[in-house]
């Protein structure tokens, strides 16, 4: 390559950016991790709240019915989710906010990566979370995605998938976290782990009550059970979007950035 031939190339890339010469500015787009971490979270919560109010002032005989044929005051997620519009409404939440979710799974795969590099057992541990993390938001579309109105069986399978590998996921980050506490002087590095601990208690308590009552009241059919787990099945899901909402301290100092260029077709 000639030396006027670089000089032009050089030239070129140094002028990309601007109007000069009739070359485009590069559309870029910038947004702290915080905020991208706040839409996540906040898509599924307002999405759910929105479901659980509509059916329970629209539809609530239909959302809070049960075989049981007994009286029930809440209506579970399953079912607030499985209505129209409500089923809309939930899937266009979670349409949104699943693309964020990968983005800050493998953010953390990453980060996990570069931090413990060969160490052991840390960094098989992280490829494990990244794979946990992954079929957790997977099990969630595929219970939004195919509702217990249409096909009972998968929906359920879903349910099954997002809530053990969310336990998982919860469990195998609060151990990279402790090692992470154990040799970093950043505050925040404490203070992320101490409310993961305590996030994932509380899941794994409300995870225990919920299924307590949904066999109760298979078995016994008494008033109020399912009320019962409806009301932990929410509280469930609140503990999970709490603690995904702990990586405003992990990342609060990074950015995400979409920059739009376009290529240099002689170089």
């Amino acid at each position: 390559m000639s030396l006027n031939r670089t000089c032009s190339l050089f030239q070129t890339k140094m002028l990309q950016g601007s109007n000069i010469l009739g070359h485009e500015r590069p559309l870029v787009i910038r947004a702290s991790f915080t905020t991208c971490v706040l839409v996540t979270v906040c898509l599924p919560l307002l999405g759910l709240i929105t479901c659980v109010f509509i059916s329970f002032v629209f539809h609530f005989e239909d959302s809070t019915g049960t075989h049981c044929q007994v009286p029930n005051y809440l209506p579970s997620i399953s079912a607030s989710i499985s209505l129209s519009p409500e089923c809309h409404i939930w899937r266009f939440c979670i349409g949104l906010h699943s693309a964020p979710r990968f983005l800050v799974a493998f953010t953390y795969f990453s980060f996990y990566k570069t931090r413990f590099a060969s160490r052991f057992p840390e960094s098989p541990l992280s490829c494990l979370n990244l794979a946990f993390s992954i079929t957790e938001n997977l099990g969630l579309l595929l219970l939004t995605y195919v509702s217990s109105s249409e096909t009972y069986f998968v929906h359920k399978e879903g349910f099954v998938l997002f809530i053990f590998s969310s336990i998982i996921h919860m469990l195998i980050t609060c151990r990279l976290w402790k090692s992470i506490k154990k040799y970093s002087l950043n505050p925040d590095d404490a203070k992320s782990h101490h409310w993961k601990v305590r996030f994932l208690l509380l899941n794994v308590s409300f995870c225990a009550f919920a299924g307590f009552f949904y066999v109760k009241h298979n078995m016994y059919c008494e008033s109020g059970s399912y009320t019962l787990f409806a009301l932990f099945e929410y509280l469930v899901v609140f503990s999970n979007m709490a603690f995904h909402l702990t990586a405003v301290w992990d990342f609060k100092s990074r950015e995400v950035m979409i920059v739009s260029s376009s290529e240099d077709k002689d170089f």
